[in-house]
């Protein structure tokens, strides 16, 4: 990490880059670049959040631009660019597409800002992550995929819809893959304290695990142009945020595994402390076989595209 003034660059300006980099401004965490490849499309988005500093009392400097260089001395680099699903679209129709973007990304990344920490948005996310690992040789430690934030914040949301009550009193627990291998964890999903399973049936469990998992698919459907970008936005910035005030905040996300869980060599949805350094300890949890095996199965999946698809 850098000293002195805090520096965050967001790499695409669409949708879920512009919430990621409006959220961090109202949070004051320092200078915020926006970079697209569409210099306009960037200046004009900071531009406008800038603009609202005084209605909403901040005071971060927001910048737009389509230079690399001005990402020099970031301490985050969140990336979201990337073509968005469309309707009848899986995340893993987006990888061709979206490898070519994040090779030209990671390039940049690691000649102007060879420091920072890199929290990935861009879909397939498990995919995608590694392949930026492997792009800018960062140790695995400083790259991170946005994923099970999200998807627990999707869960949680459920829950409180049907128990009727507030979205903060729960706490919800996603692992595995950013797609539709993802793994509710329902033994480990309470309600200020209280676990799901002594509040819910088993059915409405797996009715709200298994909307969970096709979350992201059913905004696409509604949408018809375009997929979620508040929440996805929000989310990454709050790991940003993690990283920058070293608040060492337990949240899952995909990360590197050497061995955890019985996988090897595969970024995947786990508990982490995210703090300074990126990923500071990774958690396992005591699971039960079938929980482990469907862990396990999703990464399976994950590492079967890396093979095949990727070829790494």
């Amino acid at each position: 990490m850098t000293t002195g003034a805090r520096k965050v660059a967001v790499i695409g300006a669409g949708n879920v880059g512009a919430t990621c980099a409006f959220v961090l401004a109202e949070r004051n965490v320092g200078e915020i670049v926006l970079l697209d490849i569409f210099e306009g499309f960037a200046k004009g988005k900071a531009l406008d959040m800038s603009q609202g500093g005084r209605i909403l009392n901040y005071d971060g400097r927001v910048t737009g631009t389509k230079d690399y260089s001005d990402i020099e001395g970031s301490d985050v680099v969140v990336v979201t660019s990337g073509f968005p699903r469309q309707p009848g679209m899986t995340r893993e129709d987006l990888i061709g597409k979206n490898a070519e973007i994040i090779s030209q990304v990671g390039e940049g990344i690691r000649e102007n800002a060879p420091e920072a920490i890199i929290i990935m948005v861009t879909n397939p996310l498990d995919l995608m992550t590694y392949h930026m690992q492997r792009i800018t040789g960062f140790p695995h430690h400083r790259v991170i995929g946005q994923a099970g934030i999200l998807d627990c914040a999707r869960m949680t949301h459920f829950i409180a819809q049907t128990l009727g009550c507030s979205n903060e009193d729960v706490q919800a627990m996603v692992l595995g893959g950013h797609g539709d291998t993802m793994v509710p964890l329902p033994r480990y999903t309470t309600v200020n304290g209280i676990p799901i399973t002594r509040l819910l049936d088993g059915d409405t469990i797996e009715a709200i695990c298994k909307r969970t998992a096709g979350g992201g698919g059913e905004i696409v459907k509604l949408l018809e142009r375009g997929s979620a970008f508040y929440a996805p936005g929000s989310a990454a910035a709050i790991m940003a945020q993690s990283v920058l005030d070293d608040r060492r905040r337990v949240l899952p996300c995909s990360a590197y595994l050497s061995g955890e869980y019985g996988m090897d060599d595969i970024f995947i949805g786990v508990p982490i402390v995210l703090g300074k350094n990126g990923v500071e300890r990774i958690i396992e949890l005591e699971l039960e076989d079938s929980e482990l095996a469907s862990l396990q199965k999703s990464g399976s999946f994950y590492k079967e595209q890396l093979c095949s698809i990727l070829g790494y």
